[in-house]
């Protein structure tokens, strides 16, 4: 029997923009095409080494997660889900702007807004909280209700002694391929994953109707 796919619901920075060219080009991989995206002359860390760095967030592409990976229910059809998040954003809602960062998160680099409070970025920086174990093991993500921090991650988890060449080296990517453009989480995305070794890829995508 066929493995039933898993799909998501994420924020994934429109194709042709300059940070989802930056962010593809970290992982390797491109959600929208499901193609590798190869490095650049600029590319100054060790393939190889970067290549098992991102191996875990490569497949699910560059993206901010709304709702983690699950399975349709089988009283509901992939179009009727798509017909849903369509419906959902055109109620209108606050279109957020937010400044982007690259920071440590629980282990792992990721893109992150400016201002995050610091009492929950030093405790993030940590590890995951007792609630979101919890949430990690009762849902598979960690990042939900009260605990849910928009990140866009980059890394698998780094190792202590290679974290400031590796913040380094994206922050200078960053500016190199982005300068200074915020991020406007305008749009929804949703991902199918078709097997549990197949990437994800963006079957529809919507913009976000702004409220009124």
């Amino acid at each position: 029997m066929a493995e039933e796919p898993r799909y998501a619901i994420y924020f994934v920075p429109a194709a042709q923009s300059r940070l989802y060219r930056f962010g593809s080009f970290v992982l390797g991989y491109d959600c929208y095409t499901g193609k590798p995206v190869p490095p650049d002359n600029d590319f100054t860390i060790d393939r190889k080494e970067w290549d098992k760095l991102t191996e875990e967030p490569r497949r699910y592409g560059f993206h901010a997660t709304l709702k983690a990976p699950f399975h349709l229910s089988h009283a509901c059809t992939e179009a009727q889900l798509i017909s849903a998040i369509s419906s959902f954003a055109g109620l209108g809602h606050v279109v957020t702007t937010i400044a982007p960062a690259i920071r440590m998160l629980g282990g792992f680099a990721a893109m992150v807004p400016e201002h995050a409070e610091p009492t929950v970025a030093r405790r993030l920086a940590l590890g995951l909280s007792q609630n979101q174990m919890q949430n990690l093991e009762r849902w598979g993500y960690p990042f939900l209700f009260s605990d849910f921090r928009f990140h866009m991650t980059l890394t698998g988890r780094i190792s202590l002694d290679r974290r400031n060449e590796v913040l380094a080296w994206l922050a200078k990517t960053f500016d190199r391929m982005c300068g200074s453009e915020p991020i406007t989480i305008d749009r929804l995305a949703l991902v199918r994953q078709d097997g549990a070794d197949a990437p994800f890829r963006v079957i529809a995508e919507t913009i976000l109707k702004p409220a009124v």
